[in-house]
């Protein structure tokens, strides 16, 4: 991961961004800057605005309110001068034309083209690069994507669910790719729902929520915001009665599979410790920091009951 150096002018900049679908608030004071050499992930629950946002980003929508800047001018700007690559969910490939073919289209139309066959190798598409694209796999059809968003020298390169359909080796393969891009000074911006990539992979991690940033910072800061940590442990030698656990102290949530208890506490040393004081004498107990994807629900969970209150 690399050392994010902070320039006057961000890479991308949201000041009080706000965009509406009817009653809808899709996108809501969205304030944010990135900067060169970043990896971030940006993640949120369906309907938080994720596409919004980076619709907004590429100029594919225009803000209600607010303003949106890419490298200092305004998206549409930064995309036709070749500053920005994107891969996004929307949107088919062109049928009857080989890899090979449309790499090549893609290539000759960016103002700072990559040679094709380095754009082709850097996707993992080489081989592939005299089929048809309309006989391609799904994992193989987000490769040639992938080529597409990379096919010339970008500042930029924005990414939306990138890694769908791809298998194990693939994704490990792609992330590499990406990090030598971020290490090169470029900036990576990736929406995802797989959210150990973005705990293994990403430098700085972007919470949205109904359209608001909801937590920003790396993916330790995040999970330490959840204010958790999880308990687990057997009961093999006592009935287990979910109704006196669930009166410990801090309990957070609280899951009885079999003879296994899995328990998230806002305080865990204070849970553990009444938990002894029920008479209980918990086998393999285990105490540990929340992973990404727990504090992530814990953190939006919060905030949606906040918001029906």
């Amino acid at each position: 991961m690399t050392t994010t150096a902070v320039t006057t002018t961000p890479v991308v900049g949201f000041e009080r961004v706000g965009k509406t679908y009817g009653s809808v608030r899709a996108v809501d004071g969205l304030t944010l800057a990135l900067h060169p050499g970043e990896t971030v992930a940006l993640l949120g629950p369906n309907g938080a605005g994720k596409s919004t946002t980076l619709d907004l980003l590429l100029g594919l929508k225009q803000p209600d309110t607010g303003t949106v800047r890419v490298l200092g001018t305004s998206p549409r700007e930064a995309i036709v001068a070749g500053r920005v690559g994107a891969m996004l969910q929307s949107g088919g490939l062109m049928d009857e034309v080989t890899v090979a073919e449309l790499v090549r289209l893609a290539c000759s139309l960016h103002p700072r083209p990559y040679p094709v066959s380095e754009v082709l190798a850097r996707a993992g598409v080489t081989r592939i690069a005299d089929r048809k694209v309309d006989k391609l796999s799904g994992g193989q059809a987000q490769r040639v994507r992938f080529a597409l968003a990379t096919a010339g020298d970008s500042d930029l390169i924005v990414l939306d669910e990138p890694t769908t359909g791809m298998d194990v080796t693939t994704r490990q393969a792609f992330w590499a790719t990406m990090r030598e891009q971020a290490d090169q000074g470029r900036t990576v911006l990736f929406a995802t729902h797989y959210l150990e990539e973005a705990d293994a992979v990403a430098d700085r991690v972007l919470v949205l929520h109904r359209g608001r940033l909801l937590a920003d910072g790396t993916a330790a800061e995040i999970k330490a915001k959840a204010g958790a940590r999880r308990i687990s442990f057997d009961l093999p030698d006592a009935p287990i009665d979910e109704a006196r656990l669930r009166g410990l102290p801090f309990l957070a949530t609280l899951d009885v599979s079999g003879r296994t208890v899995r328990i998230q506490s806002t305080d865990a040393d204070a849970t553990v410790h009444a938990l002894y004081g029920l008479g209980l004498y918990p086998r393999n107990l285990e105490v540990a920091g929340l992973g990404l994807e727990q504090a992530f629900m814990t953190i939006t969970a919060a905030e949606e009951a906040k918001s029906t209150c």
